[in-house]
Parts: structure tokens; sequence; C-alpha cells
């Protein structure tokens, strides 16, 4: 059988339940699991979800009901099926922690069966206080969180690898191996964050035999897909996409998309003192410019500037190309009203931000948004960096300036 490309985003939060249970408590009331599936399908044209809290007892409960109705069947090569549509993975985020709680990661892991899950959920609640609730702190390290993952058949994944506070490198170790030692190879894929990418990434050496993953970490309906990853698989299951992250059989991750990283929340340091985010070029910047004693959160560039072994990146053989896309709800100009229109008419988002022209797209919503559209697809458009927790932004340009670079 021929390999296809899919559309896969693998990390996805539930805020609710559907009994309106709280899940993910940043996450919106609007992510149930039921409404997950219907805007991956209606209108963001994603193939293979990873849905990372599935060890909540509620949404285990929720699946169950699902599969009772007849909208979600298992598949044997692993995964849920949604009437032919859309694959899920039943994954968790987990909260670990090093030096006696004093670093913090989390991590992510899946398994291909509902009785595996299920099986985890029980043996994570020796260590997590409330099973209901997603990404919990677990009284484990990243390591003892490794083995319970692979000795019950499921695969771990780094989340978010260097973004501040919480991830190994942001916030726990200058590498990985420092963590996990000989069993690094064990580690099935990283997540470069939204404050990342593979250009960044590949200036650290260890990295090297590692499979980048970039997902969207949506905490929302509308963040579906606002980074998602391309493979190549035989057919929409998890054992195909094990196969594509050991780059096994022809398989493979084939595109990573993503934001630009000046987009991410986390892109520079940002004095927490001035309010104010650091936009001085590394060399790093660890302190405040403006201020001594100042409280800084070190931003991603900052961070991997400090730990790599390479001012450039170094990419191997293997490593995908990393393409910038400015997702449909940036664009300056296009509003909640506007993009249903581009929905109606072309479907899903993939294929407005892949497929459609310029004139169609100008047919439907005028030349000027047309325009915005098509620059954030090449890249474009002119970024302010974000840090602190506050998203960079995309600065629209004039109508002169438009004219100038298309």
């Amino acid at each position: 059988m021929p390999l296809k490309s899919y559309y896969v985003d693998l990390h996805i939060h539930l805020g609710r339940s559907e009994d309106g249970s709280p899940i993910k408590i940043t996450a919106s009331s609007q992510l149930t699991f039921a409404n997950c599936i219907k805007e991956a399908v209606d209108r963001k044209g994603l193939d293979i979800l990873g849905v990372v809290d599935c060890s909540s007892r509620k949404i285990l409960k929720d699946i169950h009901d699902l599969m009772k109705k007849g909208q979600l069947i298992e598949l044997e090569d692993g995964g849920l099926r949604h009437r032919d549509k859309v694959t899920i993975l039943l994954g968790a985020e987990v909260e670990t922690s090093e030096d006696e709680g004093r670093k913090i990661a989390h991590h992510l892991v899946y398994f291909p069966f509902l009785k595996q899950m299920e099986e985890f959920s029980k043996t994570m609640g020796k260590y997590i206080s409330n099973m209901d609730l997603s990404t919990q702190r677990a009284r484990l390290t990243s390591r003892e969180l490794l083995t319970i993952a692979r000795s019950l058949g499921g695969i771990f994944m780094i989340a978010h690898a260097f973004t501040p506070h919480k991830s190994v490198y942001g916030n726990c170790a200058k590498r990985i191996s420092d963590l996990f030692g000989s069993r690094s190879d064990e580690i099935s894929a990283l997540e470069l964050g939204l404050s990342s990418d593979s250009y960044l990434a590949d200036r650290i050496d260890e990295l090297k035999p590692i499979t980048f993953i970039s997902n969207s970490d949506a905490h929302s309906l509308a963040k579906l897909g606002r980074e998602y990853n391309v493979m190549e698989l035989e057919k929409p299951t998890f054992k195909e996409v094990i196969l594509a992250l050991k780059r096994q059989s022809g398989r493979k991750v084939s595109a990573n998309y993503g934001l630009d990283p000046k987009l991410g929340k986390y892109h520079r340091s940002f004095c927490e003192t001035c309010e104010k985010i650091i936009s001085e070029e590394p060399p790093p910047v660890l302190e405040c410019p403006y201020g001594k004693d100042h409280d800084l959160v070190t931003g991603v560039l900052d961070r991997i500037t400090v730990i790599q072994d390479h001012s450039e990146p170094i990419h191997p053989e293997h490593r995908p190309r990393y393409h910038y896309q400015v997702p449909l709800e940036f664009v300056p100009g296009l509003g909640p009203a506007t993009l249903n229109r581009l929905i109606a008419e072309f479907e899903t988002e993939m294929a407005v931000l892949h497929q459609a022209s310029k004139e169609d797209i100008t047919k439907v919503v005028g030349w000027k948004i047309a325009n915005q559209i098509i620059l954030a697809r090449e890249g474009l458009l002119p970024l302010q960096a974000g840090g602190g927790g506050h998203y960079g932004k995309v600065a629209a340009p004039s109508e002169i300036e438009q004219l100038r670079m298309i």
C-alpha cells in the first residue's frame, strides 16, 4: 500500500468533560472530547489528534460513552477512529520534578489502546492527588515517568522542551542525558514548543538522533492545528505514527509546520519588574539591561544560546524542513466572520493555508486580506517578538508595503 501524507497534531488539551467537570484548568470550557473531534474534522482538516488529557477518569468515561454510541472504534494497530475521518491517539501530559521539586518539566505519554491508558491512569493515581484533572504534579522524576510509560507499552515524548518554568531544557538541565542517562534513546520525540524551531534546536548535538515534533498545545478550539506535522504513513494508526517517529519502513515526519518562534509567548527574555520584553540580540540576555536585581524570565532564544554546542544549526540528514506559518487567526484584519467565509468556501483551514490560490482567496475576501494570507504563507509579514507569557504580534504592513512585498 502506498504511503500518504497526513496532518498530525499530537498535543491537544480538553477544558471540560461532557458533564461539565473541569479537566485542564487553563483550557476553554468549549474544549470537550466531542467538540475537539468536530473542530478537527469540520474546520481544521487534521487527520490525527493526540489528546493529552486521557488519563483523567472523567475523560476515560467520555471515551467509553462515545464508543458505546458507535462514534469511536478502537483500531487493531492502535488509536481510536471517528467515522473514518480522524484518528485520536490516547495521550497524557504529566508534570514531573527534579532536585526535590525545585525543577519542573512536562512530558507527554501515549498508549495504543484504551486498556493501557486505563492502567496508566490507575498507576498514576499512586503519585497524583487528583486524577480527574490534567497535567497534575506527579511525585516522580522524569526518568521514573519514562519507566512507567514504557513498562505499560506506551511511548514517551518531551513536551515544549525549551519553555521556561516547566521544561527539560528551560528549567531542569542543560542536557537530556543529565536526566535520562543511557535511557535517552527511549525518548520517541521532542516537542519544539511555540517559541522554538528546528533551526534553534539543532544547535544542540545530543538532539541529532531525535525526531522533532511541532504541536499546537491547544487550550481552545481555535488553537487546534496552529502547529502540526506532516507524516508519511500507510494508514492513520498508532503503529504507523510510531514508525514515523522512528523513521522506519519509509514512514517519517516529512515536514514541521509552526509559528515563527518570535510569535511564541517565551521567545525572548522578559523583565517582570519593568514589564518589558528584552529586544537586544544575543549574546544571551540573562539580566535586565535596565536595572539590577530585576526579575527576569529567560527566553527560549537566550536559553538556547547559553546551552548550544554551535552558533548555527547543524541539521542531520533525516531532519525535515520547518515551515513557518502564521495561523489565520493571527492574520491582521481577518476576523471570525471572514474566517467562516473562507472555511465555507475552502472547507478547512489547511486548505486555505496550503492549497487555495491567491486569486480564489481574493474572490472570497478581497485583495487586502488575500495579500495578508499570502504574505503569511510566504513568511513575509513583519513580526514583533513575544516573551514572558505574551505572544508575539504580526504587524500589518501598509497597502504600499504589501504591493512591494508581493
